[in-house]
């Protein structure tokens, strides 16, 4: 019977059939790619995990997903998605006078919704006043605060004005985003300033009195005045030692840079590179850039591969290697090797986002330090062969979480393309329907061009498959 049937086929039956097979696996190929650059895993993997494991039976193990090893060989907790805090970024720009501008200029929005909405989510935490009962300009400004539209946003601060004229909050949401020029934000938080003391500076007043100050030293430092910048940034963190968690220090650290006073930076650093303290890119990259400048100016990767490097160069090639270790993104920011875009207002430690934010504001330092960028570019690479697999083991600090280009991805515009480290290898899925797209193809091409012989081989193979299996069932019968 099975004869018979294949004697009554074409070969154009064989070319419609091997080229829709083709065309199928190709489609499925494409849109697997698709999901797969944009949300990091696979369609039909993701399908299979999620709805036909639990149909099956299946049950994931995951007593030791949560553990890793650390360099000291102790086990600790790897941290999980949840655990992928976003921060605010301490440098973040005026969208008013630098994000608006931006948008004019190109046309493209710098921020996302997502990073403009967690900051609507901060301001509306920190600035409402901490009395039990809110008074009507604070009710007004809670609902400013999570306007989408900026000009709904800029009414309801003039209203809370209208209801209150000391209302420093309306002030604030004024300075940051209805000033077109720094020097205009700059007035807007001195009256917001002047009206947020005579509040009782507890609780959440102090919040709003902190930003406050900090916006108006980082307005005194775009507009050149930096050393008094650096005075307010040093009296804020004397007055208000307990929110180190605001990272007043990276903005003092970028000034100082700046100022070129490099024994006050390391001064800083001896305070905050601590192993107790978390770390950052500005903490890690600024130590690899004191380092690196102390013997950049005379390195010479011929020279130091003929003598060997000094302890002084050994100890800026570990500086830089840790620094990339912990944020592998930034060297090709100062490399001008990618292109850099405006930082968001948030920034995910580890991530794209960190490195762009601190690639921004550094560059310009790492550039005035003679020959450090040519040291950065003939030593960090080597950083990935300290690390033997990044997924698993770091080698001084924890590994890379599984989050991270989920969240920048979310933190960054649409344009811009993320960065990604370490580099997902493709799914199972993906390479079966490429080889299965290939095969099916080069069967259509081959059925097209040689008819008869291919008509020839399907028969032979299906009749000696056919012969197998009578041949299997016989003892059978």
């Amino acid at each position: 019977v099975t004869s018979m049937f294949l004697n009554t086929l074409t070969p154009k039956f064989y070319v419609a059939l091997t080229g829709t097979s083709s065309l199928i696996s190709g489609l499925i190929l494409i849109f697997e790619w698709w999901y797969f650059r944009k949300y990091g895993t696979s369609f039909i993997e993701q399908v299979s995990v999620s709805h036909l494991r639990p149909l099956l039976g299946g049950v994931e193990n995951n007593s030791s997903a949560g553990l890793f090893s650390s360099a000291n060989g102790e086990v600790e907790q790897r941290p999980s998605v949840s655990e992928c805090k976003v921060w605010r970024n301490p440098l973040n720009l005026f969208r008013g006078a630098e994000y608006s501008r931006y948008t004019w200029v190109t046309g493209k929005e710098p921020l996302t919704y997502y990073d403009m909405n967690l900051s609507a989510q901060d301001h509306q935490t920190f600035f409402t006043s901490d009395t039990q009962q809110l008074k009507p300009e604070d009710s007004v400004m809670q609902k400013a605060w999570r306007e989408r539209n900026p000009q709904a946003r800029i009414r309801a601060a003039y209203q809370a004005i209208e209801l209150n004229h000391e209302c420093a909050a309306a002030y604030v949401l004024l300075a940051e985003e209805e000033a077109t020029t720094i020097i205009e934000a700059e007035r807007l938080f001195k009256q917001a300033l002047k009206f947020g003391t005579v509040t009782s500076p507890t609780g959440k007043d102090t919040n709003l009195l902190v930003y406050i100050k900090r916006r108006l030293a980082m307005c005194a430092r775009k507009l050149g005045r930096i050393k008094e910048a650096v005075k307010m940034m040093r009296d804020l963190m004397k007055e208000f030692p307990l929110l180190g968690m605001l990272n007043i220090h990276e903005n003092l650290l970028e000034a100082l840079l700046e100022l070129q006073a490099y024994a006050d930076v390391q001064a800083v650093l001896a305070k905050y590179d601590d192993i107790s303290l978390p770390k950052s890119a500005t903490i890690c990259y600024t130590s690899a850039l004191l380092k690196a400048r102390a013997v950049s100016d005379k390195f010479s990767p011929e020279a130091a591969s003929r003598r060997g490097l000094s302890t002084a160069e050994m100890n800026a090639v570990e500086a830089i290697h840790r620094a990339v270790e912990f944020n592998p993104h930034v060297p090709k920011y100062l490399l001008e090797m990618k292109s850099l875009i405006l930082p968001p207002e948030h920034i995910l430690k580890r991530g794209d986002s960190e490195a762009v934010a601190y690639a921004f504001f550094h560059l310009q330092h790492w550039k005035r330090a003679e020959g450090a960028l040519n040291l950065l570019h003939c030593t960090w690479e080597g950083t990935f062969r300290i690390i033997p697999y990044p997924l698993e083991k770091g080698h001084l600090f924890y590994p890379y979480p599984g989050c991270t280009e989920t969240a920048d991805r979310e933190l960054l515009p649409s344009f811009h393309e993320v960065s990604v480290y370490p580099k997902k290898e493709l799914p199972f899925f993906i390479l079966f329907t490429a080889g299965l797209c290939s095969f099916t193809a080069m069967l259509a091409m081959l059925t097209h061009q040689f008819p008869d012989l291919m008509g020839v081989f399907v028969k032979a193979v299906s009749l000696n498959c056919t012969g197998r299996v009578n041949l299997c069932f016989s003892p059978c019968i």
